[in-house]
């Protein structure tokens, strides 16, 4: 079995940690811990706005903002963002040194000052190249749809007694759910 990403492009997962042999998502008790904070943070993730958007328009005018199809970063640090952004932060990162922020909880944080100070890729700075096994899985404007993966990991999430997410170490007030 290979990496796999659910829902949005860039946290990549070894697809054994997340699905059973049936194909099925694995329950979250089955999932190791840090596939499972990322599994329940993707869940609240999914269609929000990109932050480079929202850095521009503001609560007051989040229709404006795209929704996020990448992210990047650690959970609760990291980094939403849409196709047309995905560029300014790997130049950033690539360029300015932004990779010293890698695995680190300020990542976020310095990437958003530096965007907020005018930072932006130069034109034609390329991104990544993505492969997609499943093209079919998103929409016609090329959004990611809402996965059944992540359909299902909320609805394990609303069957669990409060016990049951202490247990796992799931805090929902942390993940934004």
């Amino acid at each position: 079995m290979g990496k796999v990403s659910i829902g949005l492009r860039g946290w990549r997962f070894d697809e054994e940690d997340v699905f059973g042999e049936d194909g099925a998502i694995r329950d979250l008790d089955q999932m190791p811990a840090d596939t499972r904070h990322r599994i329940v943070r993707l869940s609240s993730l999914m269609g929000e706005p990109c932050n480079a958007c929202w850095l521009i328009h503001g609560e007051e005018n989040v229709e404006e903002c795209n929704p996020g199809t990448i992210v990047y970063g650690e959970p609760l640090a990291e980094v939403l963002l849409c196709n047309e952004h995905e560029s300014d932060f790997l130049y950033w990162f690539r360029e300015l040194g932004g990779e010293a922020f890698a695995g680190s909880a300020d990542l976020q944080d310095e990437f958003h000052e530096w965007f907020l100070d005018g930072g932006r890729a130069p034109e034609g700075y390329g991104g990544l190249d993505h492969v997609q096994r499943h093209p079919d899985d998103l929409s016609e404007d090329g959004h990611p749809t809402e996965s059944e993966g992540i359909d299902e990991v909320e609805r394990q999430l609303d069957e669990m007694a409060d016990a049951e997410r202490e247990a796992l170490d799931v805090n929902l007030d942390d993940l934004d759910v």
